[in-house]
């Protein structure tokens, strides 16, 4: 006979986490796919743009010397650190420590996730955008934190209003995320900004997670900053960066943090007792990124922004009202009228076969939108572009 295997209950932690909204689509995903539908996914965040052949041959290269194969350093290796520590230095003109400002990640998320398990306490408040990406709640949650949602509005370009915040969550404050250019919203902060949230910190002992993900990923001329550009930042900003998008390494799991060296120091110690650093020779590989790849980057910028162009185009001769991005490669759009975030991301699956993510998965002030990604080629945006047609969607009426 058999033991009857008992089933386990989720941890009160887990409890804590929202419905994860995008399971409905993912299963509707799923059966249209096998259903053999020609699906049009224009909702995962993930290049669909291979990484560069010279980032690979680095790789190769590192993945055969068998000094590579044993564990890796957790706080990375030098030769990495050194070159996130130039590459800093060249794009932002900012000089850090490689020793104490910098540790390398297994991509940006772990770190942002893992972040609070080092500076909060049960109890204590994270100010959290919202909409945001999910990870800033998740890992306030299970650090035993309380979020604090800040509004992102439309009507103050996507930025949180600092003199908005409840006075009481405030006094139990302890971070304060921020993500510029923006994840969903694709919105861009200022130099004049980012002033404004550095001085907002130091008045109320507060530590800046800035998640600057998509900062290499801009069009138009326009060049996002780091917040650790405005002086003082350092004493109480940590600078989030990923390798991800910027050089079509999502499935690489490699970025960094840079900044606040008490925070960089408690993150390090999170990390000792989690993992066991990144492969050495992804690290190499990493390096190299850094170290050439500027010409490789600009190139995939010329390809987004064509998406990006005949994207917005064509929706508007549609007649729909759609921002321009100048950053990410993330349109947010508002939804016609007379349908949800929700309802109307399942029209686009059952009657458009188009995959498009529902603002209200991203929070609750990202309801009334929905995210469109650049991460499929021209000719599917166009396909897209006559489905979206071929339905006749409404057009927006004029926002006031």
């Amino acid at each position: 006979m058999f033991r009857k295997i008992f089933a386990l209950t989720p941890s009160d932690r887990l409890k804590q986490l929202p419905p994860y909204l995008f399971a409905e689509i993912d299963r509707r995903k799923r059966e249209c796919l096998a259903k053999g539908k020609d699906l049009i996914d224009l909702g995962v965040g993930d290049p669909d743009l291979p990484t560069p052949g010279f980032i690979i041959d680095a790789l190769t290269e590192a993945v055969r010397d068998p000094k590579n194969h044993r564990y890796a350093l957790d706080e990375g290796m030098p030769a990495f650190r050194e070159s996130i520590q130039r590459w800093f230095k060249k794009r932002f003109g900012v000089d850090l420590d490689k020793d104490k400002e910098i540790l390398p990640l297994i991509g940006s998320k772990e770190g942002i996730a893992h972040l609070p398990l080092a500076v909060l306490n049960p109890g204590d408040v994270c100010l959290i955008p919202d909409p945001g990406y999910p990870p800033y709640r998740s890992g306030t949650l299970f650090a035993g934190g309380i979020p604090y949602f800040m509004p992102l509005l439309e009507d103050n370009g996507f930025l949180p209003d600092f003199s908005a915040v409840d006075a009481k969550a405030l006094k139990k404050a302890k971070i304060l995320y921020l993500n510029y250019p923006n994840n969903p919203t694709a919105a861009v902060a200022s130099k004049a900004f980012f002033t404004k949230a550095v001085d907002f910190a130091y008045a109320h002992r507060l530590l800046i997670v800035q998640d600057a993900s998509y900062s290499e990923i801009s069009f138009d001329g326009y060049e996002a900053p780091s917040i650790l550009e405005i002086p003082d930042a350092k004493g109480v900003a940590i600078e989030f960066h990923s390798l991800s998008k910027t050089y079509n390494m999502t499935g690489w799991r490699v970025g960094f943090a840079v900044g606040h060296r008490d925070a960089i120091s408690l993150l390090s110690k999170v990390k000792t007792n989690i993992d066991s650093g990144i492969f050495q020779a992804i690290q190499l590989a990493g390096k190299r990124a850094l170290d050439e790849g500027k010409k490789a980057y600009e190139e995939n910028l010329k390809i987004y922004q064509r998406r990006r162009d005949l994207l917005v185009d064509g929706l508007k001769k549609l007649g729909w009202e759609v921002r321009c991005p100048q950053a990410t490669f993330y349109c947010w759009i508002p939804v016609p009228p007379g349908s949800t975030s929700t309802e109307f991301a399942m029209k686009c699956l059952d009657q458009m076969n188009l995959v498009v993510t529902p603002g209200n998965g991203f929070g609750a002030n990202g309801e009334g939108y929905f995210r469109i990604s650049l991460t499929v080629p021209e000719n599917r945006i166009q396909e897209a572009l006559r489905r979206i047609e071929a339905l006749h969607q409404h057009p927006h009426t004029a926002r006031s």
